[in-house]
């Protein structure tokens, strides 16, 4: 191959490395991060959510702590990271809002060992208008509404699910126990993950997707994806050093059965001084 073909594989070569070098870093730094988030979400949790508490007890404990709501305020909120739980949990107005409000329920739940996933609650042209969260409980996902504090029941005090709050007369009977509740938070349109934020409709993804994989939305926990910023950052790190690991052995491969450049070996480096550092000395007589 000519000199100037070897200075481009150089190049790639020399990228990849330092990419996969920045992304395992950054691997590194948001396993640290989510680790972090984590032990503080399981600390706040055991405050208030005593773990011997059946599961509809642990959701009506964190309720009854959003109802008192923390002290602290801010004059702008809007300046406020609300995907980060430390900050969700801890502003009065961001628990009022259902989008972050529902965030934290969500964050809240998990660590108290609940199965717990957000619903997007949508206009007929597919808008958001309200964000409530699904628990499961008795093996049924029941709806907890947690910017006004409530889990969605009818006149008997059974426990609703989405489907049935999708029949008129039973949303009807659910919301007029809830006061000041919007009609307009119906359940005729919902989503777990609303594509059409995405250019040009979703790309139609949505019904890629469901011919592909029905019930893609619900298999997976989207909402931990979404709406903690740790965690996606973690995701996306570890794509990203999946992808360039993957293309430094491509280029490794091509360079030892095509181009034939002989390239510093590093495992085998590693390998050889561990095997020298840890091998006895021969003794000559």
């Amino acid at each position: 191959m000519p000199t100037s073909g070897h200075r481009i594989f150089r190049v790639a070569w020399w990228s990849s490395n330092l990419l996969l070098a920045v992304a395992l870093f950054a691997l590194m730094y948001s396993v640290v991060r989510e680790y972090s988030v984590r032990r503080y979400l399981d600390g706040f949790s055991d405050a208030i959510v005593p773990d011997i508490l059946p599961a509809e007890q642990k959701v009506n404990a964190i309720l009854s702590w959003m109802r008192a709501e923390p002290s602290r305020a801010t004059a702008s909120p809007d300046t406020l990271a609300v995907r980060n739980p430390e900050i969700t949990l801890n502003y009065q107005q961001l628990l009022n809002v259902c989008g972050t409000a529902t965030n934290a329920f969500l964050n809240l739940a998990r660590s108290s060992d609940l199965r717990v996933r957000r619903l997007l609650l949508l206009t007929p042209d597919r808008n958001t208008k309200h964000v409530v969260a699904e628990v499961l409980i008795d093996n049924r996902w029941i709806i907890v509404d947690p910017t006004f504090r409530v889990i969605m029941k009818d006149a008997k005090g059974r426990y609703l699910t989405r489907q049935e709050l999708r029949n008129p007369a039973i949303f009807a009977e659910a919301a007029s126990a809830i006061p000041n509740y919007p009609r307009e938070y119906n359940f005729e349109n919902f989503a777990h993950v609303r594509l059409a934020r995405l250019p040009l409709d979703g790309f139609h993804l949505r019904g890629v997707l469901e011919s592909v994989f029905p019930g893609w939305d619900e298999a997976i926990d989207w909402s931990l994806l979404l709406e903690r910023e740790s965690f996606f950052y973690l995701v996306a790190s570890a794509g990203a050093f999946s992808f360039f690991l993957m293309m430094r052995t491509l280029l490794g491969l091509y360079a030892d059965r095509r181009v034939r450049i002989p390239r510093f070996r590093l495992r085998e480096k590693v390998t050889r001084a561990g095997a020298a550092f840890l091998s006895a000395p021969e003794i000559k007589e």
